[in-house]
């Protein structure tokens, strides 16, 4: 029944639009002029902050600093890679919201990486101190033996400040820091084409979805919402939900499952945990533990479990975490818009009560139906919303 009824609306798109897939239109989103590249020499800047980062904890590491003057450094230097790429996209015109959006999304993750870095190094000076040791350590120690051989170099603070470490942890696929990775024994090529080829077909696909559907369906939802038809509103609204979610799904196969794996296979990493079975959710929070590992391993890490150690209330410190989760996610999206509407950042926040509703009234697969409910309709919501306001400041003008 899904197959029958997406394939006729994708035949009425068909034959009502024609064919609108144009690969080469994709280059327009990145870059306005061919000649200047705005998003990725952003991006190569990024490199300062982590040199930066890198000679700060070394110098904490032989006592040059202290640890109260060094985490001054480390606030400064966390804060302006946030405020920093902002503050250059609102002010360049050359750059496009497409590539605005890609190179924050590198600063956020260089964000949450290098606050890591920070968080786990300093709990190796103080367990060094705890433990009493004596003051020259080896840089390294042999891993466990078998059969009489050490089998893997184990790094022991503070030999892993250097830029080798620090570059493999910056492209591993994880957030979390570790002095000592979990590494797979070889690159199996056989693997690794396969997720390559995957990534190859579904960025085709997405692409070929988001112009033949999705563009489509936004563009014939701006007058009703001019207009506040509300009945059409919906109508739009239900119309988008259906590529909008499709195209999610996708999106998240191609980036969780098959670029998380081409990258991790690559380095040999192996935590190869990037999602759980989200899809059986049946409450709010159980989802968003479970859909995207990596972020909430950091959030539990550095965010909510320190909360909790500092004597916070548990309630406080979850909302505290979806809190920080709308921040990003209104980050992410407003600034390469370069308009603050605060719909993403109200989109999560609305997590709260709705983990509380279904929490407290539904249960087993009815839980599961309002989550998933709420993924199909929230998104496109939000997606309308910014895009009408998109098209209202940039295309008619200020009312």
């Amino acid at each position: 029944m899904l197959i029958l009824g997406n394939a006729r609306l994708f035949l009425e798109n068909l034959i009502k639009y024609g064919i609108l897939v144009d690969p080469i239109q994709i280059v327009s989103l990145f870059l306005k002029d061919p000649y200047s590249w705005p998003a990725l020499c952003l991006i190569l800047v990024s490199n300062a902050f982590v040199i930066v980062t890198l000679q700060i904890e070394r110098r904490m590491a032989t006592c040059v600093l202290s640890e109260r003057f060094g985490l001054l450094l480390h606030v400064f230097n966390l804060i302006t890679i946030l405020s920093f790429p902002a503050a250059v996209v609102l002010m360049v015109t050359s750059i496009t919201p497409v590539g605005a959006v890609m190179a924050l999304m590198c600063y956020t993750i260089l964000f949450l990486k290098l606050y890591s870095f920070k968080d786990v190094n300093r709990w190796c000076r103080e367990q060094r101190r705890v433990k009493l040791k004596t003051l020259s350590r080896s840089l390294s120690a042999p891993g466990l033996k078998e059969n009489g051989e050490a089998v893997q170099t184990v790094v022991v603070y503070p030999g892993n400040l250097t830029y080798k470490d620090m570059y493999y942890f910056l492209f591993a696929p994880t957030l979390c820091y570790e002095l000592n990775f979990p590494r797979s024994p070889r690159i199996r090529k056989r693997f690794l084409l396969r997720r390559l080829f995957e990534m190859l077909f579904f960025t085709q696909l997405l692409v070929g979805l988001i112009q033949q559907w999705m563009v489509p369906a936004i563009q014939n939802s701006m007058k009703p919402f001019k207009d506040m038809d509300y009945s059409r509103m919906i109508e739009r609204l239900l119309k988008l939900a259906v590529p909008n979610h499709l195209i999610w799904l996708i999106f998240f196969y191609w980036f969780f499952h098959s670029s998380m794996n081409f990258l991790a296979e690559l380095m040999q990493f192996g935590d190869r945990e990037f999602y759980r079975d989200w899809w059986n959710s049946e409450t709010v929070p159980y989802f968003w533990k479970n859909w995207n590992i990596p972020v909430h391993r950091w959030c539990s890490r550095h965010f909510y479990k320190p909360m909790l150690k500092r004597g916070v209330n548990k309630r406080i410190a979850q909302t505290a975490v979806f809190l920080a989760s709308a921040f990003f996610h209104e980050y992410l999206v407003s600034v390469p818009l370069k308009m603050f509407r605060l719909w993403a950042f109200m989109g999560m926040m609305a997590q709260i009560p709705l983990a509380w509703f279904v929490g407290r009234f539904l249960s087993g697969n009815y839980g599961n139906a309002a989550v998933w409910v709420s993924l199909i309709i929230g998104q496109p919501a939000a997606v309308l919303m910014y895009v009408h306001d998109y098209y209202i400041l940039n295309c008619e003008g200020p009312q």
